[in-house]
């Protein structure tokens, strides 16, 4: 297929904010691409081109695009740079420049969508002396044959930027149509029926994308496997131990029998641990932990790998838990930030496990013993990781809990975990499946401080005086499910130090502008004087006053006094609190 289709496509769906149009649009792409290029196409459209579980990436930085489209336009770099500047893109500077290009070369070729695949992916595999070189060649090589449109995605694709929108429902429901229509079904496209008048069966093939997705956290091998088979090809799909798929996630209630209202009497209630999310693979020996961010720390986390190998007794298993930092003196559980700095370590580990030691709670188990368990009820879950751990105090244990439907039995336990220096609780629905990624009303988590919010940091400016050299007054978003895109809701700059004093050093919670700058840096993507925007990746956590209609923030809503409580380096971005969430606490404030 060639390049400009995919192009084409992009405008299309560039052009409209709206889900259903989105949809339409990506289905009818799908109906009508050869099988060979589909999987390729479903990374392509979500601006990637490895699966998000993989740990590859392309890194490449914007001064490396700029240098590439000098040699691709004959275009100086500082004229290139000056366009930049003034379209705040580099995405349509690379469509202005080529637009402009000064210099034309035999060797160039109409673009396919395999060569583009393919050279973007190589920018992941470059190493050693001379592979910036490299690098430059092969963006060059790509820009040089590109057409201006075409410029303009193969950059932002390089740059992980694409900007088109399109939300994991939005993915799932056009490969179901595209499904159903490639295999003669019909879809009623005006129809308000949420099966696009495609009855039951659209419904059906539908759920079992959505499973399959499920356990392979990949919509390019769902999509290349029924394109032009039977659905029922998916069912032979699997969990892999050695691979990461979505955590699942709990909705929150303001009190306990709110709580109770939402998962149903009896529940589990367990500890709600202020720790860092694991999901842990056993195969044998072999072990494989990933955040919740789909990041293998498997080596951050030697002592974690150990406790698994000699304390769960089953062949294989997938199980979720959390580790838990504590204090070795007083045994107290000490917060996150305590041990969160240990995800982008490499040096050192060792010292950091034995200053702060981890305790892995186990709460529940996806796979065991070579069968996927995500259908089995939370009791029946339960029960299988009661039979394969092996517990140690302060090394590895089952998460605490209860079992009750009483609501002062519930508030007892409550107070127990908040005095253990834990959260607060879990609520959990005992018959009730696991739903990897899903936000669903089966887990609830009760907390006392509710006023907070995990945002975005997509933008901010560098300061002046005594703060030069550093981002301040820094702008969040929150994320929108159903176009896949982020939304401002305001500008934080406070709950931030200049400087971490000599009493600071021990305390992760404190946050220096220094410390925050340098995790921004790497994924800004524009300059404008002393505004950058930055792509959505670096998750905070903010507590405010109160929320606010706002036109002045795409979210429509503003944070009032908005103040840094800690950065979640454990969350990914489209982790972050929701439209929805947000205009839930709106009407609760009323």
């Amino acid at each position: 297929m060639d390049y400009i289709q995919l192009t084409e496509l992009y405008e299309k769906l560039e052009s409209t904010s709206k889900r259903l149009e989105k949809t339409i649009i990506l289905a009818e792409f799908l109906k009508n691409c050869p099988k060979k290029d589909v999987d390729k196409i479903m990374l392509l459209v979500q601006g990637i081109v490895f699966p998000k579980s993989d740990d590859r990436k392309i890194g490449v930085a914007s001064k490396l695009i700029v240098k590439a489209l000098n040699i691709a336009s004959g275009i100086t770099t500082d004229d290139i740079e000056k366009t930049w500047k003034k379209t705040g893109d580099l995405g349509l500077t690379s469509e202005e420049l080529i637009k402009k290009k000064r210099q034309h070369t035999l060797f160039s070729q109409d673009l396919t969508v395999d060569k583009v695949f393919s050279n973007i992916q190589k920018l992941a595999t470059i190493e050693g002396l001379g592979s910036t070189d490299v690098k430059l060649k092969t963006i060059a090589e790509l820009l040089t044959s590109a057409k201006p449109k075409e410029a303009k995605y193969i950059t932002r694709t390089v740059l992980e930027d694409l900007r088109v929108g399109l939300g994991e429902g939005t993915l799932r429901d056009a490969i179901a149509i595209a499904y159903y229509e490639r295999h003669g079904g019909k879809v009623d496209l005006e129809s308000k029926d949420p099966s696009f008048g495609g009855g039951s069966e659209l419904v059906k093939i539908r759920d079992s994308i959505q499973e399959a997705y499920d356990v392979t956290n990949d919509y390019a091998i769902v999509a290349q496997m029924i394109i032009d088979d039977d659905i029922n090809i998916l069912q032979t799909l699997e969990l892999n131990t050695q691979k990461p798929v979505k955590v699942m996630l709990a909705q929150k209630a303001k009190n306990v029998s709110e709580a109770f209202e939402t998962v149903g009497r009896p529940a589990a209630i367990e500890y709600k641990y202020d720790g860092f999310r694991m999901l842990i693979g056993k195969h044998g020996d072999k072990v494989t932990i990933h955040t919740r961010r789909l990041e293998n720390v498997s080596a951050q986390f030697p002592e974690v790998v150990k406790l698994i190998r000699e304390n769960i007794t089953t062949e294989s298993c997938i199980i979720d838990g959390e580790a838990v930092g504590y204090n070795p003196q007083t045994k107290k559980y000490v917060p996150f930030q305590n041990i969160s700095q240990r995800i982008k370590r490499k040096y050192d580990i060792e010292q950091m496990a034995k200053d702060v030691p981890v305790e892995l709670n186990i709460f529940d188990i996806i796979y065991y013993d070579g069968k996927s368990t995500i259908k089995e009820t939370f009791s029946e879950r339960r029960k299988l990781i009661e039979k394969i751990i092996k517990e140690k105090p302060f090394h590895i244990r089952l998460a605490q809990q209860v079992i009750t439907d009483n609501d002062n039995d519930a508030e007892k336990f409550y107070k127990k975990s908040l005095d253990a220096g834990n959260e607060g609780v879990m609520f959990k629905n005992i018959n009730a499946p696991y739903k990897p990624g899903s936000r669903v009303g089966t887990w609830i988590k009760l907390k006392p401080v509710m006023e907070t919010l995990d945002v975005v940091i997509v933008a901010a400016e560098w300061g002046e005086g005594k703060r030069t050299g550093w981002l301040t007054s820094y702008t969040v978003a929150i994320y929108d499910e159903d176009t896949d895109n982020y939304l401002e809701i305001g500008k934080f700059g406070t709950g931030i130090k200049e400087k971490k004093g000599e009493e600071d050093l021990n305390d992760e919670n404190i946050v220096s502008f220094n410390e925050l700058t340098e995790a921004l840096k790497p994924y800004i993507i524009t300059e404008k004087g002393r505004e950058v925007t930055i792509k959505p990746n670096i998750v905070v956590e903010l507590k405010f006053e109160e929320i606010q209609k706002s036109p002045s923030y795409s979210s429509g809503y503003a944070l009032r006094f908005p103040r840094l409580v800690r950065i979640r380096m454990d969350r990914r971005p489209d982790e972050s609190s929701t439209l929805n969430q947000v205009e839930g606490f709106y009407k609760e404030q009323y």
